[in-house]
């Protein structure tokens, strides 16, 4: 008997094609969401970070006012003369307190009154230093640099107090105690007619010339 042929078996669909088609799909819904939020995050604005700083630190001011007398000083200078107030009357009085001899600014300071000290005096005014360094350190001070004026040794501080100029002050970053740059200028009638606490070490006779 003649054989019946074979039936054909049915082609299964390939799980393959199936499967990378699905991954095809996959990739491009990722991709077309990831565009997305790249392009909101784009529009979006930027927030800036914010850094909460507390208050700007300040130097100590005297208390003592412009129109005010001035306190009464008295003390030994370089030469181991007297200076004072009351020797001095009738002049107009630059009386500068400065924090150490031979330090930058301190000396900066200091030449700035030897330069400008003729057109000074030409204006009735004398200059009068004042630091807590002794009378040794001062002259050495004044010899090296030529200072024409009185340096008071004010060790035990009693013209530094009296004139308030001791406090809390900042220099390179660091917070301590010492004494503020500051100059008083003084009326020929003893009250006080200028305070400078923003000294420019550089040009302070002009500062004061200025006023």
């Amino acid at each position: 008997m003649a054989k019946k042929p074979a039936k054909a078996k049915a082609k299964k669909p390939a799980k393959k094609s199936a499967k990378k088609v699905a991954k095809k799909t996959a990739k491009k819904v990722v991709k077309k969401v990831a565009k997305k939020a790249i392009k909101k995050a784009k529009k979006a604005p930027t927030k800036k970070a914010t850094v909460k700083t507390g208050p700007k630190f300040k130097n100590y001011k005297t208390h003592l006012q412009v129109g005010e007398r001035a306190p009464f000083f008295e003390g030994i200078d370089q030469n181991g003369n007297t200076v004072s107030s009351y020797l001095l009357g009738g002049r107009n009085i630059i009386l500068y307190f400065y924090p150490k001899d031979d330090t930058d600014g301190c000396t900066a300071e200091a030449c700035s009154l030897r330069d400008e000290h003729y057109f000074l005096g030409a204006n009735n005014y004398v200059v009068v230093g004042v630091s807590a360094d002794n009378q040794e350190s001062h002259l050495k001070f004044a010899n090296k640099y030529s200072l024409p004026f009185s340096l008071i040794a004010d060790t035990n501080m009693d013209i530094i107090k009296a004139y308030d100029v001791w406090g809390t002050k900042q220099l390179a970053g660091r917070i301590y105690d010492g004494i503020v740059r500051t100059t008083f200028i003084i009326g020929a009638d003893g009250i006080i007619k200028h305070i400078i606490t923003d000294v420019d070490t550089k040009e302070h006779a002009k500062q004061i010339l200025a006023l």
